[in-house]
Order: C-alpha cells, then sequence, then structure tokens
C-alpha cells in the first residue's frame, strides 16, 4: 500500500516510466486536463504558477476523456495542441481514467487521501486539482472552477 505519491510510477506523454519520486522536495500540483473543455484556458495559469514557482513547485498534467469527451486525441495530439495554443513546458503523462474500475492507481491514491465535497471521491470534472507537499502527502484539493492564480496565493504562503 502507497503511503505518498512518491511511491507511484506513471508514463510520461511520451510512453516513459517516470517514478514521481524524483519530485521530492516540491509542492506538486495534480490536475487532469482536457483539450476541448471550458476550463481548458487555466491551461495558460497553469504554466504561469509552473514558470513563476518552478523552483518549488511541479504542475503534472494527466489527459483524460472521461467527462465529456473532452480528450479526444491520441498523446501527440494533445502534446501538439498544449505546446502551440498553450506553450506549456510542465510535465505532462498518458492519458489516464481518474474514476471507474480503470482509474490510474495514482488517482486511487489520491482522491482517498482527499475525498470531495460531501466525502465522494469521484472526481467530477477536467481539471480538478489535488495539491501535494513536499513529503508527497496530498494535503488539499480544488475544484475545476479553482483558478490557478488562487492556487498560486495558497503555494505563496508556504513556500
Amino acid at each position: 500500500m502507497a503511503k505518498s505519491v512518491f511511491d507511484y510510477t506513471v508514463k510520461d506523454i511520451n510512453g516513459q516510466e517516470i517514478s514521481l519520486s524524483q519530485y521530492k522536495g516540491k509542492y506538486l500540483l495534480i490536475v487532469n486536463v482536457a483539450s476541448k473543455c471550458g476550463f481548458t484556458p487555466q491551461y495558460k495559469g497553469l504554466e504561469e504558477l509552473f514558470e513563476e514557482l518552478k523552483d518549488h513547485v511541479v504542475v503534472l498534467g494527466f489527459p483524460c476523456n472521461q467527462f465529456g469527451s473532452q480528450e479526444p486525441g491520441d498523446s501527440d495530439e494533445i502534446k501538439n495542441f498544449c505546446g502551440l495554443t498553450y506553450d506549456v513546458k510542465f510535465p505532462l503523462f498518458e492519458k489516464i481514467d481518474v474514476n471507474g474500475d480503470n482509474a490510474a492507481p495514482l488517482y486511487q491514491f489520491l482522491k482517498k487521501e482527499r475525498p470531495g465535497l460531501l466525502g465522494t471521491e469521484a472526481i467530477k470534472w477536467n481539471f480538478t486539482k489535488f495539491l501535494v507537499n513536499r513529503d508527497g502527502q496530498v494535503v488539499k484539493r480544488y475544484a475545476p472552477t479553482d483558478k490557478p492564480e488562487d492556487i498560486k496565493k495558497d503555494l505563496s504562503k508556504l513556500l
């Protein structure tokens, strides 16, 4: 049983195995992202947050197609969209499920550690965000409507 986010290995957008332990000592903002969502413009704010705080904070984007089929593309299409449209430089990963029987183990852990409103574990929509501390513990869950600028204020208090 995993004790922290750093116990997980995931595949990046190029299919390479990445141990999240490489991020020990930094805060993580883990986000399920999509290219065709009303919240997609948050990519801009997430990238700004990453660029401004990258010595202390890493944004990790996990594409997901479970909400309104808003991430239909393959890894190359997602990479191109994020790079060309929002100049995303924060790490992106392979498309995953965040809910249901095939939910990625990392997301099973995140949801268990920080349930949502009324204790529900399910992710409600794209751009749900989890803040992980330097020790790999999930400290806060943000709704899709929570803007990266507001999260940056929280992070500024921690740094």
